[in-house]
């Protein structure tokens, strides 16, 4: 039973290689998921995209696009352009927000 509980990690955890992202999101997968778990599935590969451009707000980037709908969540996957848009977008937000407190 232990070799089995090693298996159970994220791929990828064990080898030290630069973050990469997880498969391509099928349509198949997404219909059978619940909206909650397609939410999980998209931040789980826009996470890596935004973690490129911005490490240390990767984080609060992207539980702020995940407040989209999830078929614009799909084009900001698709689209590295747009997505690039919306962290700029992001980052203004937070810019913003930081000098009002």
């Amino acid at each position: 039973q232990q070799p089995m509980q090693m298996m159970g990690g994220a791929p990828g955890q064990m080898q030290q290689m630069p973050p990469q992202a997880p498969e391509p999101l099928t349509a198949a997968a997404l219909a059978s998921a619940t909206e909650q778990e397609q939410k999980n599935m998209i931040g789980e590969r826009l996470y890596p995209l935004i973690q490129r451009d911005q490490p240390k707000l990767a984080g609060k980037i992207t539980g702020m696009l995940l407040e989209m709908d999830n078929p614009e969540l799909l084009h900001l996957l698709e689209s590295p352009d747009a997505l690039q848009a919306k962290i700029q977008e992001a980052i203004q937000v937070l810019e913003q927000h930081a000098q009002q407190s």
